[in-house]
């Protein structure tokens, strides 16, 4: 290797050093400012039948959550099956101070959905029921995926996604 090779690596060995011995280099364990996980209460079911699909947003931040937008459209493998038939039909909120039906218009604009301010540390859950319709076919999976996009009352914002729901196979009777 040549003088000046061996002259840049240990430059930038130096300088790598000095970000981060202070600090300057990126966490690698950042913990995320918002957080969105989702649960279902089923893995399969029927047409017919119904499954509710939780969404928690989680305030991993020392500052209110004051606005969130959010997304959610099918996977790729639900919509390369046109038999299968579903609909939103339902949408709750469940805060610390309970639930109650939700705010915003439903899966077309799921932010406002998650009320009012998320303080430090507290979560929202959304629950949509998500319907299988009597003639859907069998034997699919049904999955989604969400970005969203929330605010702080510091003025900083996140975003995050994509962010896949668990699936659900409808199975034929």
């Amino acid at each position: 290797m040549r003088r000046t090779q061996m002259r840049r690596l240990g430059l930038a060995s130096v300088f790598a050093l000095f970000l981060a011995l202070f600090g300057l280099a990126p966490a690698a364990n950042a913990a995320e400012p918002a957080e969105l996980t989702f649960t279902t209460d089923t893995a399969t079911t029927v047409p017919g039948g119904t499954v509710n699909l939780s969404m928690t947003l989680t305030n991993n931040r020392s500052y209110d959550i004051w606005f969130v937008y959010q997304t959610i459209d099918p996977t790729w493998l639900t919509t390369q099956r046109p038999d299968l038939k579903y609909g939103f039909t339902g949408c709750s909120l469940t805060s610390a101070t309970g639930s109650t039906p939700c705010s915003g218009t439903g899966p077309a604009d799921l932010g406002g959905n998650y009320g009012t301010t998320v303080p430090p540390g507290q979560s929202r859950t959304v629950t949509l029921t998500l319907e299988i319709a009597e003639d859907s076919g069998c034997n699919g999976d049904i999955g989604f995926y969400s970005y969203y996009y929330a605010e702080f009352s510091d003025s900083a914002n996140a975003t995050g996604g994509p962010v896949y729901t668990p699936e659900t196979r409808v199975l034929c009777a």
